[in-house]
């Protein structure tokens, strides 16, 4: 049996409220859980306290005992101190404008720099 470390969702239509929960992999994403382990609440500020709530002990607990945290999950247990922090996966990069945009640019750059 596989177990994850995954978000649960929860709260009204537009006011979304998770609970950080130990599931079986292949439950339903809002279905059986074995056990609830925090909250989190992306309606409050990135500063506030209340926005990650983590039973430490139980998280360390299933961490110990091979659960594996999805990404979201595993970032917020990084920025608790519970594991090293990842490197945020698949972060889009601003694209490059084209060739055509980019020369058109350079020689912008090139009549202002000579003016």
């Amino acid at each position: 049996m596989s177990v994850r470390i995954r978000l649960a969702r929860g709260g009204a239509k537009k006011r979304p409220f998770y609970s950080i929960v130990i599931a079986d992999s292949r439950s339903p994403r809002d279905g059986r859980f074995i056990e609830k382990v925090g909250t989190y609440n992306p309606m409050l500020e990135r500063s506030e306290s209340g926005r990650v709530t983590l039973n430490e002990e139980r998280v360390r607990y299933w961490l110990g005992v091979g659960a594996l945290p999805s990404d979201r999950v595993a970032r917020f247990l990084g920025e608790a101190g519970i594991i090293d922090k990842r490197p945020v996966p698949n972060q889009p990069q601003k694209s490059q404008p084209k060739a055509k945009a980019q020369e058109r640019a350079k020689t912008a750059k090139a009549e202002a720099g000579s003016s």
